[in-house]
């Protein structure tokens, strides 16, 4: 039976930060993972030479943690332009932002969804969390209200707001913490995210190549079945493996019900994934539908942004929903014809991810630090514990080892 100093459950974002940071402490770790590969949430499968994230992922290399922890030269990001288009009944209106790119100023400005009080609204809204992230840190409201408060209405909240940002925080009744969507919205404005050239999956590799060289151990296909505290430690029970032992166990498997702590509510998203030999548009935004027709939160397509996602001729496109959702394949398709005026009929469906618990639920008021410590002696990691992003996962990670290494002794 192996011994460890520390087990860290799950080989997620967070759980390999922790596993970084107590590994750099001299710590003897190893992290289980139950699946065939890192990342949990974010992973990047090859279906029929193409790149599938596991739902539409986008890093944003704005975020403090990713900063600190990852080398984002590396993984080659291709980003998006900080813009959206937006479909309407009569024609294609595109949004995009103003220092970002200033050759679409008035372009915006004549899309007619962009009147000078809804600007002053928005800059009442979002502009002290743009001056500094403290600003964004207060308010114990949902976004609905938030936005009523600040006079923020009209086509501007309605056919691009609310579409566009049911598709980031999986919440399309506006229900989030205004603080939350705040935050967000200021990493928007001060990043410009992307996709890894070789889909999403490359940041928890490189997370977990780091956390390799810093000494500990990474086990796939280790499914922890059981937990039980013993006199000088904990057993961990694996599925169809030997147990291990360690002094201590981190928890950083998502949203696990199996943990004696309060968790917040997971909210859903599903991702189709298609093939087409021809690109429905040469813009790389992210597109809505600003007529509200159907259930797509956001589209885009992921090939004009990162040719690597498909073989060499082909085009990889992507249809967000909120879940739940009773959308059909025929049902996406007709709305996928109607934002990108393209005939959908002869791209083919590589296929539909239903991420139940793609996020956990930002409810108001916000809590940006959620204890890391149970009161059995375990600890817990996960974006639960902070903010729901990636942002939160690293940090959250970081926390949960700082904590170990305070209680217990080298």
């Amino acid at each position: 039976m192996s011994e460890y100093d520390v087990i860290v459950v799950g080989a997620g974002l967070a759980g390999l930060r922790a596993a970084t940071r107590l590994a750099e402490a001299g710590r003897d770790v190893v992290v289980l993972e139950a699946n065939d590969a890192v990342g949990g949430r974010e992973r990047t499968d090859i279906v029929d030479g193409f790149r599938l994230d596991l739902g539409f992922h986008v890093l944003n290399p704005a975020y403090p943690a990713v900063r600190r922890w990852v080398d984002v030269d590396a993984l080659a990001l291709r980003r998006f332009p900080v813009a959206v288009g937006v479909r309407l009944d009569d024609r294609l209106a595109r949004l995009a932002h103003p220092l970002r790119h200033p050759g679409s100023i008035g372009e915006t400005l004549r899309s007619g969804l962009v009147r000078p009080a809804d600007l002053v609204a928005l800059a009442r809204w979002a502009g002290p969390a743009l001056v500094t992230a403290r600003a964004a840190k207060t308010g114990g409201v949902a976004l609905e209200e938030g936005w009523d408060r600040a006079g923020v209405r009209g086509p501007l909240r309605e056919a691009v707001l609310e579409p566009f940002l049911s598709g980031v925080v999986a919440d399309d009744r506006q229900q989030t913490s205004d603080a939350f969507v705040r935050l967000l919205v200021r990493s928007f404005a001060l990043g410009r995210p992307g996709v890894p050239a070789a889909g999403i999956g490359a940041l928890p590799a490189q997370l977990a190549d780091t956390a390799r060289r810093a000494g500990a151990g990474i086990r796939l296909g280790h499914r922890v079945v059981s937990t039980r505290r013993r006199a000088r430690g904990w057993h961990v029970g694996v599925e169809g493996r030997e147990a291990v032992t360690a002094r201590t166990i981190v928890v950083a498997t998502g949203l696990d019900p199996a943990l004696d702590v309060p968790l917040p509510r997971p909210r859903g998203l599903q991702t189709w994934w298609f093939a087409a030999d021809a690109a429905p548009s040469p813009d790389a935004a992210l597109r809505v539908d600003g007529r509200r027709r159907g259930p797509i939160a956001n589209t885009a397509v992921m090939t004009n942004t990162a040719p690597t996602y498909a073989p060499r001729g082909q085009h990889l496109i992507q249809a967000t929903c909120v879940m739940p959702t009773e959308a059909s394949e025929d049902g996406i398709r007709r709305q996928l014809a109607k934002i990108w005026d393209a005939d959908t009929r002869p791209w083919r469906l590589l296929r539909r991810d239903d991420i139940a618990a793609a996020l956990p639920a930002q409810d108001p008021p916000l809590r940006l630090r959620r204890p890391v410590r149970l009161d059995d002696g375990r600890y817990v990691a996960g974006d639960h514990r902070d903010t729901a992003s990636i942002q939160g996962a690293l940090v959250s990670g970081e926390r949960a080892a700082e904590a170990v290494l305070a209680d217990v002794a080298g």
